[in-house]
């Protein structure tokens, strides 16, 4: 039996916390029928209590089990007579460290869950998104997808696989009246981020710490802005990625001199030209 009862419906993935969770609670206030998944029950039985059963879909899912994820999908359309107004695909992890000192599993489980959770979840809900008029794909990429991030190498790879999608897929999916779109945020205070990270971080310029409603924000704004494909936040993010396809090999040098890491890749030159 349907719940919507008029309203539209939004599936979120990893949204027992951080931006999924943020987005969950301003849709659920801006009157939606959410659907919350994640790994994480005792966060979604949390948002469930707070915004109310009876407004919502909660369902433990790991992205990349695609039986899985068929039936959680299954038993959201049940809410929602087989629709769907928004997919936000937001599950993702971090794990960082150089690529060549990363163990070859841990490099693939954040391209399964970054990237391939990604494809399977908007290939399993296309078929609801197109069933709904005006619907939109809207998924998590990062700043990291302006230019490849060292010490992140492989969660970069996948955010510029996940904004190279989303660009082809808001040309395909439009034969079907399906938009997609996608946010790049910089710095956003979440559990991803590695410990002590919020202390330590800018309170202004490109990469200063953001709230994670300012990209529930995005989300809201992307589906009521039907032309933009990209999202940044901050808006900042946006020259960055200009200036990566304008000039990548500037760009690079100036992640080598002033980024997080310059200080330990400074090290690493010096102990080879050192011969250790």
């Amino acid at each position: 039996m349907s719940k919507l009862n008029g309203r539209k419906s939004i599936f979120i993935t990893g949204a027992a916390s951080g931006m999924g969770l943020a987005t969950a609670q301003l849709f659920a206030g801006k009157g939606w029928f959410v659907g919350a998944t994640d790994v994480n029950e005792a966060g979604l039985k949390a948002l469930e209590s707070e915004i109310g059963a009876d407004n919502c879909f909660i369902s433990t899912l790991d992205v990349t089990n695609g039986d899985q994820y068929a039936d959680v999908l299954k038993a959201f359309a049940a809410d929602t007579d087989g629709t769907l107004d928004l997919l936000f695909n937001n599950a993702g992890i971090g794990a960082g460290g150089f690529f060549d000192e990363m163990t070859f599993d841990d490099v693939m489980a954040v391209v399964n869950v970054n990237f391939v959770g990604v494809m399977r979840g908007i290939h399993l809900a296309y078929p609801l998104l197109r069933a709904t008029p005006n619907s939109l794909c809207f998924t998590t990429s990062s700043s990291s997808a302006t230019f490849g991030m060292p010490g992140i190498a492989v969660y970069s790879a996948t955010k510029h696989a996940v904004k190279g999608l989303t660009e082809a897929l808001s040309i395909e999916f439009a034969r079907h009246g399906v938009r997609a779109a996608d946010v790049l945020p910089g710095l956003i205070d979440t559990p991803i981020l590695p410990e002590g990270t919020q202390d330590n971080a800018p309170t202004e310029g490109t990469f200063r710490l953001m709230p994670a409603s300012s990209v529930a924000d995005s989300v809201w704004d992307a589906y009521h802005t039907p032309e933009k494909l990209h999202w940044y936040v901050p808006e900042e993010i946006g020259d960055l990625d200009k200036a990566a396809g304008n000039t990548p090999e500037l760009v690079r040098e100036q992640i080598k001199s002033t980024g997080p890491l310059a200080a330990v890749i400074r090290e690493m030159e010096e102990q080879a030209a050192a011969g250790e």
